[in-house]
């Protein structure tokens, strides 16, 4: 199989974006091939999200169709209608008699302060924004940076984006693990104003720039920022695995996957945040030991998860509304 450093990496999942430049906002959509066993960990104060109660190991829904991040705040919630609608046209969901419901959880990050047009009226964008993303998604390789969800992004001193990244997890033969993360952070990605990324210690290949870690380091390394209030933020993501995992197991998954967060961004889980790690599992590999193979792989993810944060602000561009630099730019 060809690596692409993409959560599609992990097969059976297709992932699809759709941004709207005048309101510099957008979608990302998770399309599973089937239902795949999913859960999820909320650690930022200020979450914004759907259907996540039924992901709780206790709940009846055994698994979901995919999975939605949107901008928008509040309004990025209508995101998940328009691609539940695209699932319907195509026959997925979850059965009830003779009905088939899809189960499409989703969170939203705020991008509502990024110079973009919100005044849309009655109706915001993001029912059809959803329903594009979802139609557009496709396995193989997808765009990172200023798109979908990650399209009006920001950090404290860069402009945020779209991320991803996936390995192997070693120790675990036939095992993956990926990530993808929407980087709309009050705090930073970089060690202080420089440009080191915090995920330096976990690079692979020059994925994110090369440049390792600053000798000596930076004066305001663990400077506060000040350029962003919290609140105005937040950050989504998706680690997936090809190994088999229950829903409890995929919630400890979810969990040890938020120290991916706290490696790559200073400070992170802010009261005011919305900061969701989702945690996927396509069940094609069953671990020979789940106590000592759940370690190995909430490890992997939480070092991939760091990689796709730093890698989302590394391929994100300008947007001519928001007054904040890109990386590359600097």
């Amino acid at each position: 199989m060809i690596r692409l450093n993409r959560l599609t990496d992990i097969a059976g999942i297709r992932v699809g974006h759709a941004e709207d430049a005048r309101v510099a906002s957008g979608v990302t959509a998770l399309v599973f091939d089937q239902p795949f066993v999913t859960a999820v960990d909320v650690r930022g104060g200020g979450p914004g999200t759907r259907e996540t109660d039924l992901l709780d190991p206790a709940a009846t829904v055994p698994a979901v169709d995919g999975l939605v991040l949107s901008g928008g705040s509040a309004f990025g919630l209508d995101a998940a209608a328009g691609a539940v609608a695209w699932l319907a046209e195509q026959g997925r969901g979850f059965a009830v008699g003779d009905v088939r419901v899809p189960i499409l959880p989703g969170a939203i990050l705020f991008d509502l302060l990024n110079g973009g047009d919100k005044a849309w009226g009655r109706f915001p964008p993001y029912r059809d924004l959803g329903y594009a993303a979802a139609q557009a998604a496709r396995d193989g390789a997808f765009a990172l940076g200023s798109v979908g969800a990650g399209h009006g992004a920001r950090t404290a001193n860069l402009k945020g984006g779209l991320g991803s990244a996936s390995s192997d997890v070693i120790g675990l033969d036939g095992v993956q693990v990926g990530a993808l993360v929407a980087v709309n952070a009050f705090g930073r990605v970089t060690m202080g104003r420089g440009p080191h990324f915090w995920a330096a210690p976990f690079e692979r290949n020059g994925e994110f720039g090369g440049l390792g870690v600053p000798v000596p380091l930076p004066p305001d390394l663990l400077a506060w920022p000040r350029e962003a209030p919290p609140g105005a933020s937040t950050t989504l993501a998706v680690v997936a695995t090809d190994a088999a995992l229950t829903k409890a197991e995929a919630k400890r998954l979810a969990m040890a996957a938020h120290d991916g967060l706290a490696r790559a961004i200073h400070p992170v889980h802010t009261p005011l945040d919305g900061d969701v790690v989702f945690a996927v599992s396509t069940g094609r590999t069953p671990l020979a030991d789940p106590v000592a193979g759940m370690a190995r792989l909430a490890s992997a993810a939480a070092d991939t998860l760091a990689r796709a944060v730093a890698i989302g602000v590394y391929e994100a561009t300008r947007l001519p509304c928001l007054d904040l630099p890109a990386w590359r730019e600097l």
